[in-house]
């Protein structure tokens, strides 16, 4: 089915809900399976599961003008951002993306299930990303990160790596890790609210043995067990910044001041100049 829907009872308002949206093509990947153990723990957990099987749904990557019914705003200059908005106010965009942002509005936990391409997501998760997280529905000026439109909900990327983990290291031939995940977890996730959970890598299962993989799964099958109980990752506060056009929405002189005494910078992006804070990105508990 291109979209699968589980239930353990019947469903009430009081049941919790998560979205696992799924990019990979085969199903019987190791991706496919680390899905299959979410869905089964998180059922057993009482969550009604929503999965959305990007590939098997032929989930439009591209964003054109078929996303907006009725006429534009501007019939001039197509501005994709500006005519998803207004049809996101005036419900006009498509029904593809009506029916995913239904159900990131119903999921208090959405985890992104991938392997990683090019040190990013595949194009149809980019896809997702660009048509799902409109302006207005999941984000804007006044409501973004710690201000964001889903600050009450949680979301975490889950991917497969082709190098192994010594690749991903400081001084590792691929660069940190920390470095690739910034765009995504900062620059998507957090921007838009989530409260962002560390990443679930699992590195190289396609070149380590079935016993590893094995265990590769029931690591994850264990953490979901108490995933939401696990602090979020940790990212600079939007009260640091000054949030105006005239500052330039630059960290505030008195919080720059302050950070001189520090060691490493304040996240993996605002380093100002200082060592990178250690696993920032990949571990819950950095420092603020």
């Amino acid at each position: 089915m291109a979209e699968i829907f589980f239930w353990i009872k019947k469903t009430n308002q009081s049941q919790k809900t998560a979205l696992i949206v799924f990019a990979h093509q085969t199903p019987g990947s190791f991706n496919a399976a680390a899905r299959d153990v979410a869905v089964r723990e998180l059922s057993d957990q009482g969550y009604r599961v929503l999965v959305s099987d990007l590939y098997a749904m032929k989930f439009r990557a591209d964003a054109t003008r078929d996303d907006i019914k009725g006429e534009l705003k501007n019939l001039e200059l197509f501005q994709y951002g500006d005519e998803t908005m207004f049809a996101w106010m005036e419900n006009r965009l498509s029904e593809d993306i009506i029916a995913e942002q239904q159900k990131v509005t119903e999921a208090e936990l959405i985890i992104f299930q991938f392997p990683l391409y090019w040190f990013s997501v595949p194009a149809i998760l980019k896809g997702w990303f660009d048509r799902v997280l409109a302006q207005g529905f999941a984000f804007s000026l006044e409501k973004m990160y710690d201000n964001g439109v889903f600050k009450g909900k949680k979301a975490m990327l889950s991917f497969t790596t082709g190098a192994t983990q010594t690749m991903f290291q400081p001084d590792g031939i691929n660069g940190d890790i920390n470095i690739i995940l910034w765009p995504l977890q900062n620059g998507i996730l957090h921007f838009c609210g989530f409260q962002v959970l560390a990443p679930q890598i699992f590195y190289s299962p396609a070149h380590s043995p079935p016993a590893v993989r094995t265990s590769m799964l029931e690591g994850w099958r264990a953490r979901l067990k108490e995933l939401m109980k696990e602090k979020p990752l940790s990212f600079a506060p939007i009260e640091l910044f000054d949030l105006s056009f005239q500052a330039g929405f630059l960290l505030k002189p008195e919080v720059k001041k302050e950070q001189e005494q520090h060691e490493f910078g304040i996240t993996t992006g605002h380093h100002l100049g200082k060592p990178l804070p250690p696993d920032n990105q990949t571990r819950a508990g950095g420092r603020k």
